[in-house]
């Protein structure tokens, strides 16, 4: 935890303190333990992190957590509770005992502890976000476990999309088993494929003619013939709390030549920013590339056409660090990041084409293996 030590020290504090569940992205990768519970995790320069949690789930953190594992009961906070005090007041006064001094918090700190905090000792904000920072380079393990992640996004992938390939039209409408083939079932059967490799989805997106011109709609009804349909998916293993992020474009039928220019527009410029991702590369200059390789195309990259980043990191989270847009800084070695560009013109539709994989010292390690196929 040396980037966490650095912090603490830079900051003047005596330690740093995080509160949350295994939902909050730092508390996960500081504890490696999953709860629905939030837990409290403090850390030290030069020692184990502690993580805090219920007598009932001693011992799984103890076999679970890659830190240190102490009660409540241990800590402090249950002879606080019987003395009297609000559970955030004893919360922090069991923290401020664990700290002894000055205590680095970072931006998602719940504010009424922070505030009880601040009674026993001075609260700093850990502005630069140095858990953030850790995440960013993935070790060898994190990446193994992305990749994982990957393959079970293709297996869904592939369900989708073999269903719609399977659908037969009728007046415009695409049908299977006699019934229209919805948004919504491709979804649920997606994300039955993802129960069955232990990974869950969340919001993905089935989007499907003028719908596709808004990058996140999620798609609603019947999907039609001849239309762009836009999927995008971005699991999370249940395991280990890691996610992937992958999205195609495919049309059941004959796409009208706009979406298959776009498609090969996005196509190119996926290939493009692929080529320039390196350690040292600066995720604003891909960025930029790609949009003037989309204008010299005759695309716009303003509030038509390519309307977003080029792509953004994985982990925890689906979107982290580092940034593949106009502020993006230098890809270094381990970050794991998408390419995901798009075109978006209401009343034409949307493409969007999207791949992962880590950055290396000499380019891309292109997780993503699935086809790119625009007509079905």
């Amino acid at each position: 935890m040396n980037g966490l030590d650095s912090a603490i020290r830079d900051a003047g504090a005596a330690a740093y303190a995080a509160y949350g569940s295994s939902a909050d992205a730092n508390v996960r990768y500081l504890t490696r333990f999953r709860t629905t519970d939030p837990v409290v995790y403090v850390a030290k320069p030069g020692e184990r992190g502690m993580i805090v949690v219920p007598q009932m789930e001693h011992e799984r953190a103890v076999q679970e957590s890659a830190a240190a594992v102490v009660t409540r009961a241990d800590a402090g906070y249950l002879e606080y509770i019987k003395a009297g005090e609000p559970r955030w007041r004893a919360t922090a006064h069991m923290i401020a005992d664990l700290a002894a001094g000055p205590i680095l918090v970072p931006a998602n700190f719940p504010l009424a502890l922070a505030r009880e905090l601040e009674v026993f000792h001075p609260v700093i904000l850990d502005a630069g976000g140095a858990v953030e920072g850790m995440r960013v380079v993935k070790t060898p393990e994190e990446i193994a476990r992305i990749r994982s992640v990957q393959r079970a996004t293709e297996a869904a992938m592939e369900r989708g999309i073999a269903l719609i390939r399977a659908s037969a039209p009728r007046a415009g409408v695409l049908y299977r088993d006699g019934k229209p083939l919805t948004s919504e079932a491709v979804r649920a059967e997606m994300h039955t494929s993802l129960l069955a490799h232990g990974c869950r989805g969340t919001d993905t997106i089935v989007s499907c003619g003028p719908d596709t011109a808004l990058p996140h709609s999620p798609g609603l009804g019947p999907l039609r013939e001849d239309e762009p349909i836009v999927i995008d998916i971005y699991p999370q293993d249940e395991l280990t709390g890691y996610h992937a992020d992958m999205t195609r474009t495919v049309v059941k039928g004959e796409p009208s030549p706009a979406i298959r220019e776009m498609y090969d527009a996005v196509r190119d410029a996926k290939a493009l920013g692929a080529s320039m991702v390196r350690a040292g590369a600066v995720g604003a200059d891909l960025y930029r590339a790609v949009v003037e390789f989309f204008r010299d195309r005759g695309y716009e990259s303003d509030t038509r056409g390519f309307i977003h980043s080029l792509g953004h990191g994985v982990g925890l989270e689906v979107h982290e660090e580092p940034s593949l847009g106009p502020q993006g800084g230098a890809l270094v070695a381990g970050n794991v990041v998408t390419i995901e560009p798009g075109l978006y013109y209401p009343g034409t539709g949307g493409v969007r084409l999207e791949d992962m994989g880590a950055v290396t010292e000499t380019g891309f390690d292109r997780f993503t293996q699935y086809e790119e196929e625009l007509t079905l």
